[in-house]
């Protein structure tokens, strides 16, 4: 399933999406024929993962219940947990290839034994069968077209799938491993992209699998890729930016920048009077430090790590703020770091409720308010970082700094 895109950013609906990008992507072709050397490939657009978590990471206090102490952060928004591998990864380019690999309809045999057509034994030939009834299928034979570039996704790691995608789960742990149980089809779909401008992407139901076939229930339909597009695998959710899209996104420059701004800021802890501060990406998510910003997800209000303010009495995860004895999750704060989720490069004032990930205002309203696929049927708003159902009123909060008292 596709959800289309949202050409106005700012007016989130159910079925709308856009965003941004950030440096540093893997490109899955080199340039193509009409590239000059030393030019990038023409790119036609990124594949980004939304909520990619760490595979068998600790849970976070409030998704245990329990309020203990600092632990390590169970979600990488970025990359994934065991690291961006070949295809295996968070997010990936699709540009040019050396030489168009797209195939188009040619000819179209109606049969009632569709398993005994040839087009279905000859493992060169690319063919679609349609089950239309009991007793009418379709198959349709398909020729290369030099004017398009084909990219394969799905769970498979076999070589004809150019993007590997594993499942998410809310918060948790990514399925990944022989033993994981999967709801992504092998091959789940494909993207067709025009060659030449305006290089209009296209995306079908399933790959074709190691003998070049696919066997459908339905006919296959197929929409145009804009850019915020959400696509739902079942299991994850990717989402296509255009490059025109990835234009107004941050870099990881300006990111790294916002992070350095706001620790120059010194914000302080207003009871322990510590000078707070975001953590570097470059240290990893270990287990929050001494400086760490913490917030009450109710309130907003930033302070440093304490043990104290537990009221098991009204659940186990809750604590009351010093400040304004609101009641609510106490959790550590992570500057999101997949630029390609942002709408803006603003000032990292917001955080998703209830796992902290910071963002702009801009960005974190805008996903709050975007319900994402869950199941089969359902939809609920989460955190793009790290893929946690959002909750509370608004699904995120303005954080409350104290700055320096001299």
């Amino acid at each position: 399933m596709v959800l289309e895109g949202n050409p106005e950013v700012g007016s989130p609906r159910t079925s709308d999406l856009q965003h941004l990008e950030n440096q540093g992507s893997c490109v899955l072709s080199s340039p193509g024929e009409d590239a000059q050397p030393g030019e990038e490939p023409i790119k036609y657009g990124e594949l980004i993962v939304l909520g990619c978590c760490e595979e068998g990471g600790e849970e976070t206090e409030a998704q245990r219940g329990e309020v203990t102490g600092p632990r390590a952060h169970s979600c990488y928004n970025g990359c994934l947990a065991s690291g961006d591998k070949g295809r295996r990864r968070s997010r990936l380019a699709l540009s040019r290839r050396p030489h168009a690999n797209g195939v188009k309809p040619d000819v179209m045999h109606h049969i009632s034994t569709p398993l005994v057509s040839k087009a279905l034994s000859n493992r060169g030939q690319h063919s679609i069968s349609y089950t239309l009834s009991r007793s009418h299928s379709v198959i349709v034979e398909y020729t290369h077209d030099s004017d398009t570039d084909m990219f394969q996704i799905g769970r498979s790691t076999e070589n004809m799938i150019d993007f590997v995608v594993t499942d998410t789960s809310p918060g948790g742990g990514a399925a990944e491993g022989p033993s994981a149980q999967s709801t992504i089809s092998r091959y789940a779909c494909r993207i067709l992209c025009d060659r030449r401008p305006p290089y209009t992407s296209r995306i079908y139901a399933a790959g074709f699998d190691a003998s070049s076939n696919i066997f459908l229930g339905v006919e296959n339909e197929s929409n145009v890729l804009q850019d915020g597009s959400l696509i739902d695998l079942c299991g994850a959710t990717l989402l296509w930016r255009t490059p025109a899209g990835l234009l107004r996104a941050p870099t990881l420059k300006q990111l790294e920048a916002q992070r350095q701004e706001a620790n120059a800021a010194r914000p302080q802890c207003p009871v322990g009077l510590s000078t707070l501060a975001f953590p570097s990406p470059a240290r990893g998510r270990t287990a929050p430090d001494k400086q760490q910003p913490w917030v009450y997800v109710r309130c907003g209000h930033v302070h440093g790590y304490h043990g104290w303010g537990c009221r098991r009495e009204r659940g186990p995860q809750e604590r009351e703020c010093p400040l304004c004895r609101l009641v609510g999750p106490y959790v550590p704060l992570w500057l999101g770091q997949e630029a390609g989720l942002c709408l803006d490069p603003g000032p990292p004032s917001h955080a998703f409720a209830p796992c902290g990930h910071v963002c702009s205002e801009k960005t974190a309203r805008y996903w709050a308010q975007t319900p994402l696929p869950h199941g089969t049927h359902a939809f609920h708003a989460a955190c793009p970082f790290c893929g946690a159902w959002l909750t509370g009123e608004h699904g995120c909060v303005r954080l409350i700094f104290q700055g320096p008292l001299d």
